[in-house]
């Protein structure tokens, strides 16, 4: 019972891996098609433990070792996601922040003009429609 446990961890240690690598790298196209290994690989993961603990399995001398790596090396790969995560989000905001800051319309800014006198606010052009029916 506790191979499956260390296997579906060792798999989710490296799809974080892989994931971790494409986000240093701001390689987030690939950092999105990795998700969904993710994704399946944390749901294996937490299968495989639930499992273990609804029967009680409990690592054997040579598995705890392996445990305990599995665990050290999951805890430093997923804080190190989160981190990644985070940056990658904030980073994306500010290109749509700054794409959308450039595409509204600024009619109204306020500042001076010339010879330092406040510019006055522009105003929408008169228009005229004419039509004969």
């Amino acid at each position: 019972m506790m191979d499956a446990v260390i296997t579906a961890g060792t798999r989710l240690a490296d799809a974080l891996e892989a994931e971790n690598q494409a986000l240093s790298a701001l390689d987030l196209s690939r950092a999105a098609s990795l998700a969904t290994a993710k994704m399946q690989a944390s749901d294996a993961f937490a299968q495989a433990f639930a499992a273990a603990t609804k029967t009680g399995a409990r690592a054997e001398a040579a598995q705890r070792d392996a445990t305990a790596r599995l665990h050290d090396r999951l805890s430093t790969l997923s804080s190190e996601n989160r981190r990644l995560l985070e940056h990658a989000i904030a980073l994306q905001s500010r290109v749509i922040e700054t794409i959308a800051g450039a595409a509204l319309p600024r009619a109204n800014v306020p500042g001076y003009g010339a010879q330092g006198r406040a510019r006055a606010p522009r105003q929408t052009p008169a228009m005229a429609v004419s039509a004969r029916a």
